[in-house]
């Protein structure tokens, strides 16, 4: 099959290229903005095709797109109103459209979790006060139902997204671990309302090259809408596994209300934005309906907190 992939520089991207370069025999075509940050081997075989290039001008590659059997749409832009919008938005429905009905018979959006609710639903204040990343995630999603191939498209909502070694880039959440083990002697004397789901890239494409490869043997219960997750923690068992991790006795912990996490907002005069403001009263970002590599009797790569801490602290050192 002919591949199309947009956002292949990224973290994700990465992790996704190298199973499809070593484990696949398709045509694989990466658009990039600046091959220079690619740090997967597209040399590996033939038939991988770096096109140099932005997704802004997508429409530029029409023709290249009527003959696409299959495209994964990772890229994304993550801030700035007019550019999000762009890329995020216009890019993504311009690239779908250049598609032939004829040829294509997959398309991979993907979107972010922070959109939905607990039911899987759209979250509607992620349209109203999400930053414009969210937003326009959001936005989007809402656009993709009035395509021409619209049941063609899977749409995958990734939660907190973890990875990046040597020869691939950071995710934004994994650059930070570094600090971890400074940082828990803080956080281990702080108890904290909250639960959250974390994906480790290289299951994100563990998972992703599946549904490629099942595309027509899906569970049709998901509806095309596949929330990228291992089971969710919740913050003090995650504050808990954490400290044991390291060594780190917890002996007592204070509660961190709403008013106390309030006060501290005031007295360090941090900077809160309205959709701040709502993850700090939403707290449990959690779904009930999710898939992991388990759910496809797949291995998982980290598939819960101390798996990841280890492949996660091994890489970044």
């Amino acid at each position: 099959m002919r591949i199309f992939i947009t956002g292949g520089s990224g973290c994700i991207g990465h992790y996704i290229a190298d199973l499809l370069i070593q484990n696949t025999e398709h045509e694989l075509f990466f658009l990039v903005r600046n091959p220079s940050k690619l740090k997967f081997n597209y040399l590996h075989r033939t038939g991988v095709n770096i096109i140099e290039g932005d997704l802004s001008h997508i429409l530029d590659y029409q023709e290249l797109l009527s003959t696409i059997n299959i495209a994964i749409l990772t890229a994304t832009c993550w801030g700035g109103e007019e550019e999000s919008y762009q890329i995020n938005v216009e890019a993504n429905i311009n690239l779908i459209n250049s598609l032939n009905p004829d040829n294509c018979q997959q398309i991979i959006y993907f979107s972010t979790a922070s959109i939905l609710n607990q039911d899987n639903q759209l979250l509607h204040q992620a349209g109203e006060i999400g930053t414009d990343y969210i937003k326009t995630k959001y936005q989007c999603y809402t656009k993709l139902s009035e395509l021409p191939l619209f049941d063609r498209i899977i749409t995958v909502y990734p939660t907190l997204v973890f990875g990046g070694e040597e020869n691939k880039p950071y995710s934004h959440l994994s650059a930070g671990l570094k600090d971890l083990p400074k940082l828990i002697n803080l956080i281990r004397w702080f108890q904290a309302d909250g639960s959250f789901h974390f994906i480790h890239a290289q299951d994100i494409a563990t998972m992703i090259v599946y549904l490629i490869e099942n595309r027509a043997n899906l569970d049709s219960s998901y509806e095309q809408k596949f929330v990228l997750a291992n089971p969710s923690l919740k913050v003090n068992e995650a504050i808990q596994e954490i400290s044991n991790y390291f060594g780190k006795k917890v002996y007592f912990q204070i509660p961190l209300s709403i008013l106390l996490a309030n006060v501290f907002i005031k007295v360090f005069n941090v900077q809160m934005a309205e959709w701040d403001y709502f993850c700090l009263n939403y707290r449990h970002f959690v779904h009930k309906k999710f898939v992991n590599p388990h759910t496809f009797n797949l291995q998982s790569f980290a598939p819960n907190l101390t798996s990841l801490l280890d492949v996660s602290l091994k890489n970044s050192q």
